[in-house]
């Protein structure tokens, strides 16, 4: 059977995959095995419990709260927050798990859970997977008043943007933002957090109505805050996700900034403030060359990692890095936050226009993307593909004729029966040309 845990908690089709049922089973089964582990040693356990606007957030956070309650967990409830949000307020309020009920960019019908420990850490593997293991055991119910209490964490917000606003290396006075908060967890925050750093606001996709999360608006749907910056002449935009722990942008002119670029940005900040410890970001394999030359240029080296932002913050750890993200717009500030942080990662991206006086445009020419091809290979044995030899024969002939002017990456999904193709180079026919070279062996030696 597959494994119930992805990389970001469980996720599925609420009310159908993800049920209150399910909701419940887990955070019982949550409390049980962070029991045993010694999590709640000599202590009465606290949980904090958030969720993004999704109708279905409602049934399945009070099922989730109902689950710990019943474990005799105390659970103190925030409402509607970003993921980002929950896992700063786990650590402030010195709780012992966190769970946050959210499908992230996902259409409106999907909902999830995901975990968090002490600190606001995701859980580790062979944690989720005995939780998995657990599921639905009998077990011996506290009474009495050992059954966990419930109370509502009102002011989560309030220690959530004064903690923004604390890390904040310079105010935003002057500046025009305009926030497309994917009618999601952060449509009130976010706007919140830059008013109060001194910018002036307008928000697109602040008005959710339990239905309308990622429909439309978001980092997912970027046109409207192209149109948005342009007519009310802002200095630029940010497009947050629905749980807000991403961030795009855009600039004065309508012009897309993505993850790297914005990466770029911080990694150069943090180097001259002397905070990006040894001099290094972490970055997964799709992040365009562009990237890794502009900041080898700057004397900063990128590692990179697999795709997923698991990945990129187990090496963050392992290294003890500061910074480090996806082309998706993740970005992860370890110093500040245990996961993404979308309204963050954005107010330090408007923290650096202030600070220089310079456009977000200007900012973000630091790096120049190559042209990047990618194609999704269907229909092949994905296990074969290490083993071929007459794939990695083509791969080596592409990345000599590339040079240093270009990459290649090759590799397999990990739900579907595809093989990745990737190519970048300075020229965009020349990339095209490899790419599809590069497909047509993998068709033929790889097909089922």
């Amino acid at each position: 059977m597959a494994r119930l845990f992805g990389t970001d908690g469980v996720r599925g089709v609420a009310n159908q995959d993800i049920t209150a049922e399910l909701a419940l089973d887990l955070s019982v089964a949550a409390a049980h095995v962070l029991g045993e582990v010694g999590a709640f040693k000599g202590h009465r356990p606290v949980a904090v419990v958030g969720r993004d606007p999704r109708a279905s957030g409602e049934f399945l956070a009070a099922a989730t709260v109902a689950g710990l309650a019943s474990s005799g967990v105390d659970v103190r409830d925030a409402g509607v927050l970003p993921t980002p949000a929950i896992a700063y307020l786990v650590g402030e309020q010195d709780a012992d798990l966190g769970a946050m009920l959210s499908a992230s960019h996902n259409p409106m019908p999907d909902n999830g859970i995901k975990f968090f420990a002490r600190g606001g850490h995701k859980l580790a593997d062979d944690l989720e997977d005995r939780i998995e293991g657990r599921l639905r055991e009998d077990w011996q119910r506290p009474t009495g008043a050992d059954v966990g209490r419930i109370t509502r964490l009102a002011d989560g917000a309030d220690r959530y943007v004064a903690h923004l606003l604390s890390v904040l290396p310079h105010g935003l006075d002057g500046l025009h933002v305009v926030i497309d908060a994917a009618h999601g967890a952060a449509f009130e925050v976010a706007p919140r957090a830059f008013r109060e750093a001194g910018a002036r606001v307008t928000v697109i996709g602040g008005e959710p109505d339990g239905l309308n999360i990622n429909d439309g608006y978001g980092s997912t749907h970027v046109e409207h805050l192209r149109q948005a910056v342009v007519a009310e002449g802002a200095d630029f935009g940010i497009a947050l996700d629905g749980d807000a722990d991403r961030c795009l942008a855009v600039d004065a002119a309508g012009c897309d900034v993505d993850g790297d670029q914005i990466m770029a940005i911080l990694a150069l900040a943090m180097k001259e403030q002397g905070v990006l410890r040894n001099d290094t970001l972490v970055a997964t394999v799709m992040s365009n060359l562009g990237l890794i030359q502009a900041l080898g240029s700057a004397g900063i080296k990128v590692v990179q990692t697999a795709v997923g932002d698991r990945y990129v913050l187990e090496e963050m750890k392992t290294g003890g890095y500061a910074l480090g993200g996806e082309q998706s717009g993740h970005v992860v500030m370890l110093d500040h936050g245990t996961t993404g942080d979308g309204t963050l990662t954005g107010l330090m991206l408007a923290s650096r226009v202030a600070a220089t006086g310079r456009t977000l445009a200007d900012l973000a020419g630091i790096m120049t993307h190559f042209p990047q091809v990618l194609v999704n290979v269907k229909d092949v044995d994905k296990s074969a593909l290490e083993a071929n030899a007459a794939v990695a024969d083509a791969v080596l002939a592409a990345e000599g004729e590339l040079g240093d002017n270009g990459r290649v990456l090759l590799r397999k999904s990990g739900t579907e029966p595809v093989v990745r193709v990737m190519v970048e180079a300075a020229d965009g026919d020349q990339a095209r040309t490899l790419a599809d070279r590069l497909v047509g062996v993998v068709k033929a030696e790889l097909s089922l």
